[in-house]
Formats: C-alpha cells, structure tokens, sequence
C-alpha cells in the first residue's frame, strides 16, 4: 500500500458508520479502487446484502479514488459527493466488493489542473459490485467535488 492508500483507509475507520460496515482497502493499481466488506456486517432479513451498504460502500469507494489521487498529486482538498445514481440489478449474497474509478470521457490530469486554476473541481465517478461469479449486481454513477479546505 502507498502512504496516501493508508491514509485514506485511516480516514474511512475514523467514522463510526464506516466502521460499522467492517470495511477494508482490498486495492488499488493507480486508476481504480476497491472496498470489501463482509457480508456478515451488511446482511439485510432476506440473507443479502443490504440496500444501504451496497450504496455506502460504492459511494465510499469513489470518495476514497478520489482523495487518493488528490494526495498522490499534492493537491490538499475537500472531496464531497455531490449527487449520485445508483441501480440495483440482483440481489448479493457475497462480500461486498465495490470497484470505483473515474468516468470515461474524464482525465486526472485535467482535474488537478481545473483545481490548481479554480481551488474547486469537479468529478463524474463509477463504481460497480459484482458477485464471486462477476454478476453485474449494482452500479454508482456519481459526482464528487473537491474543493479548497475552509480556513480554520
């Protein structure tokens, strides 16, 4: 793990919600990220995952892709979701895996330079859960936006 993939996986378990889903960094290869959770932690009363997860767990991972890629540019910035749309294809009865990375038509590079120039940026993300066998079982199509910290 790089230094800004471990501060980011200390970010996301400083938050009590995030905690509670037992989510973990299961990777990241410079232009996508994953979360895992257990579906132990996540289960709804039908023996699946649960709706709310299956969300937070997305959401989180295109923040996390997000900030990471911010640090790794030693940009110091304020990321947000903005709005996002989610579907829910078929039920999971595995851990939840979720996969994000940056929408097509989109460049890093132009990101960063757009924050350099107006301390504000924003992004269209994606992500993806699939089960153990790469059923298509929910999508995020979001966008997120960095901005320029607050003065204390």
């Amino acid at each position: 793990m790089t230094i800004p993939t471990l501060r980011i996986e200390q970010r996301l378990l400083a938050m009590p919600p995030v905690r509670a889903l037992a989510l973990r960094l299961d990777g990241y290869d410079g232009t996508r990220l994953r979360l895992a959770a257990p579906l132990t932690a996540n289960i709804n009363d039908k023996g699946n995952a649960f709706g709310g997860s299956l969300a937070s767990v997305m959401t989180l991972s295109a923040w996390a892709l997000v900030s990471v890629k911010l640090e790794e540019a030693d940009v110091v910035a304020d990321v947000y979701v903005q709005d996002s749309a989610l579907r829910y294809l078929t039920p999971l009865y595995d851990d939840l895996l979720a996969e994000a990375s940056l929408a097509p038509g989109q460049s890093w590079d132009e990101a960063i330079a757009t924050f350099a120039q107006r301390g504000k940026v924003r992004l269209q993300m994606q992500a993806c859960i699939r089960s153990s066998e790469g059923h298509l079982c929910c999508t995020l199509e979001g966008r997120f936006v960095a901005l320029a910290p607050r003065p204390a």
